[in-house]
């Protein structure tokens, strides 16, 4: 007979830190090509238009492996003391 348990697997640790490395590497990569990092960032939140963010050092592919509501979240509870 089949086991009928689900399985729980959480990764969530591991994700949080990769969002924070994407983030840090995407606002670095802004900076370097002279951008006002904060203010790109924040407009691909709002819009969801890549464009906002630099293809440089391919910060472009990176902000876009993180959905933006995810981002979004993570960030709130970061700023709230929620998580590290």
């Amino acid at each position: 007979m089949a086991n009928d348990k689900t399985m729980s697997f959480k990764v969530e640790k591991d994700k949080s830190v990769r969002v924070k490395e994407i983030l840090k590497d995407v606002y670095q990569a802004l900076v370097e090509k002279g951008y006002n990092p904060i203010n790109q960032i924040v407009g691909y939140i709002l819009s969801g238009d890549p464009t906002y963010i630099t293809s440089h050092n391919d910060a472009r592919n990176l902000i876009r492996l993180i959905e933006r509501d995810e981002l979004l979240e993570k960030m709130v509870k970061y700023y709230i003391g929620l998580e590290d």
